[in-house]
């Protein structure tokens, strides 16, 4: 069965990258342009296999399109460029909206009064293997660092963190001896975040990131590969796990390409 599995993937990855899905790389997904050519031919593969094994829905209303697969295929399979990895195994569908989506939410309040109502989400990241996303947060992505990131990124870096089950901000590591220093470095970067949350301080990181170890893993997934000159600059040892991590420096990427 698995041998089956590899000669498909493989006679996918080897198929020839359709002209049409490489416009739409090179228009919507500026990471791809800092890629080396041998890099760029390995995400194409990467690409083709993760379009062909996913179920791709539309949504409210949204007719699915080869540029919304491909988009969002793109943005996942960047983060899998250097990993050791198997096409996010637990994922099996991806759940596109046009636009940001209502949903059921709890709040608690002083008292413990507990409130139910709609909020409007851009992206969830489920552990039974669906990713929800908005189509419109994929394209317009801001181009600020202070803006609300890429919401691809920030739902696959989900994924990646559920692998293993649960989320909690430390994804499957290449080896162990890296646990130590990731949740040192981490566990203090997130702590100073909250701090700087909690003051109302400015800070480069979304504040979102605050919200739990998992959602912090996300938002510095988002910064490290949107915005890696910053993240480098501001904080050089967060950078530096992620780069151990992802085998991946966008950094050095973004001053080839300046």
């Amino acid at each position: 069965m698995f041998g089956f599995k590899t000669r498909r993937r493989d006679r996918l990855r080897s198929q020839p990258f359709p002209g049409s899905s490489l416009e739409i790389l090179r228009r919507n997904v500026p990471y791809y342009g800092r890629l080396s050519a041998a890099e760029q031919q390995d995400l194409q593969g990467t690409i083709q296999v993760f379009v062909a094994e996913k179920n791709f829905e539309g949504c409210g209303g949204l007719e699915m399109t080869d540029e919304i697969k491909i988009t969002i295929a793109a943005y996942a399979c960047i983060l899998l460029l250097h990993l050791q990895h198997d096409y996010y195994p637990r994922l099996q569908s991806v759940l596109v909206y046009p636009d940001a989506y209502p949903v059921l939410g709890v709040r608690r309040l002083v008292g413990n009064i507990v409130v139910e109502g709609n909020e409007l989400r851009a992206g969830e990241s489920w552990r039974t293997g669906v990713v929800v996303i908005s189509w419109n947060h994929v394209l317009h992505r801001p181009t600020d660092p202070g803006g609300s990131g890429n919401v691809a990124l920030h739902e696959f870096a989900h994924q990646l963190d559920q692998e293993k089950g649960g989320a909690d901000g430390a994804p499957v590591l290449p080896n162990s001896s890296m646990y130590r220093a990731w949740a040192r470095i981490l566990g203090r970067e997130y702590q100073a975040l909250s701090e700087a949350a909690d003051a109302d301080r400015p800070t480069l990181l979304d504040k979102y990131g605050a919200t739990n170890p998992a959602e912090f893993f996300a938002v510095v997934t988002e910064h490290f590969f949107e915005h890696p000159v910053q993240l480098k600059e501001q904080h050089p040892e967060l950078y530096e796990e992620l780069k151990l991590y992802y085998r991946q420096d966008p950094a050095e990427a973004s001053d080839l390409n300046s």
